[in-house]
């Protein structure tokens, strides 16, 4: 009989494609994937460390497990990823019943591990080194490469996907774990790239998103001297018959160069649409978190962005409540909230992590109430940013990717039919042959889009006339299939590669919903994770918790 197993995923976007890969893998091993963790022999947590809430719900839910393990003592149950290379000891004492504790770098020997506690009922660790634990080259050789071949039924969606451009982080901001526990940056060889891509469109993915902890600081030098950047990058993929749109997180103000936003500019399948933390608007708080910038120089990087790339959609992070932020240094942020007209911010408060040069050396001394306070107000601030953008999209023709249903499309349904029985109206699910939902989709700013149409238009371009907006979704109409690429024009108003039609309309791109933050603190279109009490027969929802979603999130 076959083995059946359980993920579970938090974290960020290369949690997502972490887990998809490992899923690959056991799958090939014979092991099944179930929903249910309690149908299954092996239960695995893929986890993230970059704030204490993240990790308090591994923990809750490894608590929960310790009695499911007792009477089941076979089942192996599993730590993955950024918790398991941060915190192996921790996570011993804490949870004794754990019996694999595998970091991000070492994924690939998972399935060893898991045949290994089968064969000797022991604990089993895998974890790479730390960064002062040996030199570069040791270091980064513990940390493996782990790409295997790719599933499109193992992704939420066969026409979407991640690529990862590169491992790990050598920005050390002083709030950051990353570096810690994904290791020193390595580019992917761009060969490597370009033939999963290819791989991954002979399969139907028309949309890949480049995904590394600062994607844009990408490079990869050849044994002849050569460098390949992102932008090189970039033009190598579009060339690729059948792809129809490339997208690319998260950025690092510096390492936006003229070369890159040139690429986005002139080619048509790359995103209009950069997500680029600030992550204060205060000099003073930057170089205490070490961001090796300014405010001025990350304002003039706005403008260079806006400037090269017409209709260009920003995107950013803040974190309220860092060490020593006063009152008048969340004013400072708030004013850069307020004028620099970014599409939406993920916004969080300040979480202090063991590891980091923050937690040595700042005392958490702003009051958690205070950020409460702080982080509500500039979402207040980013709301009205995005609502006021998001108007202007009302009465345009956009083009959208569709993904499927929102996240009420269901409730929509069965309201609407609760109405009608009530009314005594025919139910339009035994009355028409097609069922139509409220569908969800991205245009090439990665605004999210909503309309009602048929299932049958999950995966495929379409135009949609705007309607009406709120601060997080723009609402539209069908009006039909996109079947030829619009090549970046937005019918009925202003944003055109056409030359004839330079300089009619305004510029668009500064609304949205992404995800998070003022717009935008909670992804409308994801789903929490859900931990099951495993005592009773009861499921309860994990509460808002911002990293803790399976749809992108910014890395920086």
């Amino acid at each position: 009989m076959r083995k059946k197993f359980f993920l579970e995923t938090v974290g960020c976007q290369m949690n997502v494609l972490d887990s998809e890969l490992v899923v690959a893998t056991l799958r090939k091993a014979g092991y099944e994937l179930v929903q249910d963790p309690k149908q299954a022999d092996v239960i695995l947590f893929n986890t993230c460390s970059v704030r204490q809430h993240a990790e308090d719900k591994i923990y809750s839910a490894l608590g929960q497990l310790r009695r499911h393990k007792e009477r089941f003592p076979h089942k192996i149950i599993g730590v993955l990823g950024c918790m398991a290379q941060k915190d192996q000891e921790l996570i011993r004492e804490r949870a004794p019943h754990v019996d694999v504790i595998c970091g991000p770098g070492q994924l690939g020997k998972l399935l060893h591990l898991l045949q290994a506690v089968e064969r000797t009922r022991q604990p089993q660790l895998a974890v790479s080194l730390g960064r002062a634990e040996a030199h570069r080259p040791e270091v980064q050789e513990s940390f493996e490469s782990y790409d295997p071949l790719r599933e499109p039924e193992l992704r939420s969606n066969h026409f979407q996907a991640y690529v990862r451009t590169q491992f790990g982080c050598d920005k050390f901001c002083t709030y950051c774990i990353v570096p810690s526990v994904r290791g020193p940056e390595q580019s992917r060889p761009p060969h490597e790239i370009v033939a999963e891509v290819r791989y991954l469109v002979e399969q139907g993915c028309q949309e890949i998103t480049l995904v590394g902890q600062t994607v844009n600081s990408y490079h990869y030098r050849f044994g002849d001297g050569r460098l390949f950047r992102l932008s090189d990058l970039l033009y190598r993929l579009h060339d690729i018959a059948g792809l129809r749109r490339i997208k690319f997180i998260t950025n690092f103000p510096r390492d936006m160069t003229e070369d890159l936003l040139q690429a986005v500019r002139d080619l048509p399948k790359v995103a209009r649409y950069l997500h680029v933390p600030a992550q204060s608007g205060c000099d003073i708080i930057l170089r205490r978190m070490k961001r090796m910038y300014t405010v001025s120089f990350y304002r003039d990087m706005l403008q260079r962005c806006r400037e090269t790339i017409p209709g260009v959609a920003i995107s950013s992070d803040f974190i309220v409540g860092f060490c020593g932020e006063t009152e008048s240094s969340f004013q400072r942020t708030c004013d850069l909230v307020a004028t620099a007209g970014f599409k939406n911010s993920y916004i969080f408060k300040y979480s202090p992590r063991p590891g980091t040069k923050a937690y040595e050396l700042y005392p958490d001394d702003v009051p958690e109430e205070v950020k409460r306070r702080r982080n509500n107000d500039l979402l207040a601030i980013q709301a009205q940013v995005s609502l006021a953008d998001h108007r202007r999209f009302i009465g345009q023709t956009v083009e959208i990717l569709v993904e499927g249903p929102s996240k009420w499309a269901y409730k929509l349904r069965d309201r609407i039919s609760s109405v009608q029985a009530d009314s005594g109206l025919p139910d339009q699910k035994s009355s028409e042959k097609e069922e139509f939902l409220q569908l969800t989709g991205r245009t090439d700013t990665d605004h999210i889009v909503v309309f009602d149409g048929a299932m049958r238009l999950v995966g495929k371009f379409v135009l949609v006339q705007i309607e009406d907006a709120s601060p997080y979704t723009l609402f539209g109409r069908y009006v039909g299939l996109a079947d030829v690429p619009c090549d970046r024009i937005v019918l009925g108003n202003a944003l055109t590669n056409d030359p004839d039609s330079a300089g009619q309309g305004s510029p668009l791109g500064l609304a949205d919903a992404v995800g998070s933050g003022a717009t935008i603190s909670a992804n409308p279109t994801a789903s929490e994770p859900r931990f099951r009490d495993w005592n009773s027969s009861s499921e309860t929802s994990a509460p808002p918790q911002a990293p803790s979603r399976r749809l992108p999130l910014p890395l920086v």
